[in-house]
């Protein structure tokens, strides 16, 4: 039974861990770690073993807002991401995020059993749990020290972060399976692997596809029913995609990607939307799994923890990077940049929770085990990026501007007059919302007036019969644009 609490407690404790959290997310730009690390931190000293002696054991809840938070988070990466700089990195990424997984997995299980005593599927399983990496820590890092990459290692890191995770649940519930399930086949995973990939893909792809036309089409009353609206899509999409058997976290990012490449109204302020509710999962993904973990567990096993660190920070990652990009013309000092950046996250620590739940034997050790990993690896590899990237030489030249994202803008200056057009009776363009009305990329309409309201037009105004446009365009262009309203 949960203690009574009066409301006002609890919320007074919520929003203190929040404020605090986000104080402690501008202090890891001048310590230069990430701030997961210190979200983490904040959890455990707020715990049964540290001063806030707040007692938290539930797995379960652990877990459900560990998927929802994984959800938002991997949506918003997609819609925020420039499908143009990661396509060069698409196979290198898909490389890693699948092959590079797998053969982790195999190395970290092979390692347990020689100083653990696992048994192989015991093994398999740990090494499946810390197989995926959390690049977002490592991007969070070069913004706070301003150090800028070469080449495609920025995307590459991106696409790898945000893929391998469904490879990494993949392989965490199919070892659970097997564990629970004496009379189940290895082999059974191969089919399984396709099913949740192919679905996942496919649902994901559709989706993203089928939210641009609802955002597009739906015409809500108020604008700030659209953040609801996608957020409502995006649980929706790993809902029926997990439901179905696919993956539900590559479907999401996937729709998330898709969505994100495509014109869409409100897109900048959805976009800003979702990176807000991403950081704020974050931070209760985080706290809620430092809460999870009783530090003086952590006691015992300091040995084998950091005996299973460094073998997969010195050993496994290096080897499954190598192999992976093995006949990519990715030069020697890039991959051996992204072998040292394979940060462990909140993800290995959710997936944690999956044995925890099911009952496997040497799950709590496995959980605790996984816990010392993510901090060794974040304490580790993460205050030490900047100085790995001066020395590999991988940092981009100082006059190289950085990379950030910017509002479309016309490939060159706009040159023309502002002219005043009118959308008479009949035009096709009636009812429609600008979004649908093909506005070339030279033209910018500055102003619409109706009936003596001037207002500033977006992509979900719909136009109206008398509507005046005031437009901004060379003649080429308002040429277009009358004929796409049919003034002449």
């Amino acid at each position: 039974m949960i203690p009574h609490i009066p409301i006002e407690y609890l919320l007074f404790g919520a929003s203190c861990l929040l404020l605090i959290s986000i104080l402690a997310s501008k202090a890891s730009s001048w310590l230069g770690i990430p701030a997961l690390l210190l979200f983490l931190l904040i959890g455990m000293l707020a715990g049964s073993d540290g001063p806030g002696h707040i007692y938290f054991n539930d797995p379960f809840l652990a877990q459900l807002l560990g998927v929802v938070a994984l959800t938002f988070i991997l949506f918003g990466g997609g819609l925020d991401s420039d499908w143009t700089q990661l396509r060069p990195a698409l196979l290198p990424g898909l490389l890693l995020s699948t092959l590079g997984v797998l053969i982790t997995a195999i190395l970290v299980g092979w390692f347990a059993t020689l100083i653990l005593g696992f048994s192989w599927l015991e093994g398999l399983l740990l090494g499946a749990v810390v197989s995926s990496t959390d690049a977002a820590a490592v991007f969070s890092i070069l913004r706070a020290t301003h150090v800028r990459l070469k080449g495609k290692l920025i995307p590459l890191l991106e696409l790898e972060s945000a893929s391998n995770d469904p490879m990494a649940v993949f392989l965490t519930i199919g070892f659970v399976h097997l564990l629970t399930t004496p009379t189940a086949s290895v082999f059974l995973l191969i089919p399984t692997f396709f099913q949740q990939m192919g679905i996942g893909a496919v649902i994901g792809y559709a989706m993203g596809r089928a939210m641009v036309l609802v955002v597009n089409h739906i015409r809500l009353s108020y604008e700030g029913l659209y953040p609801v609206l996608s957020l409502s899509l995006a649980l929706f999409t790993y809902a029926i995609t997990a439901a179905l058997g696919g993956s539900g976290f590559l479907a999401v990012y996937l729709a998330g990607l898709v969505m994100g490449s495509r014109h869409f109204i409100h897109k900048q302020s959805l976009i800003r939307f979702h990176d807000g509710l991403s950081w704020l999962t974050q931070i209760v993904m985080f706290l809620t799994l430092g809460l999870l973990v009783f530090p003086s567990q952590l006691i015992p096993i300091f040995i084998a923890g950091l005996l299973m660190a460094g073998f997969l920070i010195l050993v496994a990652r290096p080897v499954s990077v190598l192999l992976s990009l093995l006949f990519t013309t990715m030069p020697f000092r890039e991959k051996a940049f992204v072998a040292w950046v394979g940060l462990r996250g909140a993800v290995p620590i959710v997936l944690a929770t999956f044995p925890l739940l099911a009952g496997v034997h040497q799950s709590q050790l496995i959980f605790n085990l996984v816990f010392f990993i993510v901090l060794t690896s974040v304490l580790l590899q993460g205050t030490s990026i900047p100085l790995v990237a001066r020395w590999l030489k991988v940092i981009a030249p100082v006059s190289a501007p950085p990379a950030q994202r910017r509002e479309p803008e016309p490939p060159q200056p706009l040159r023309g007059a502002l002219v005043e057009l009118t959308i008479p009776e009949r035009s096709p363009v009636v009812g429609k919302q600008l979004v649908d009305v093909d506005v070339p990329s030279e033209a910018l309409i500055v102003l619409l007036k109706r009936d003596h309201e001037f207002l500033m037009p977006g992509g979900g105004t719909i136009l109206q019969a008398g509507d005046t446009l005031l437009v901004l365009a060379n003649p080429e262009s308002l040429e277009r644009l009358q004929r796409s309203i049919s003034f002449i």
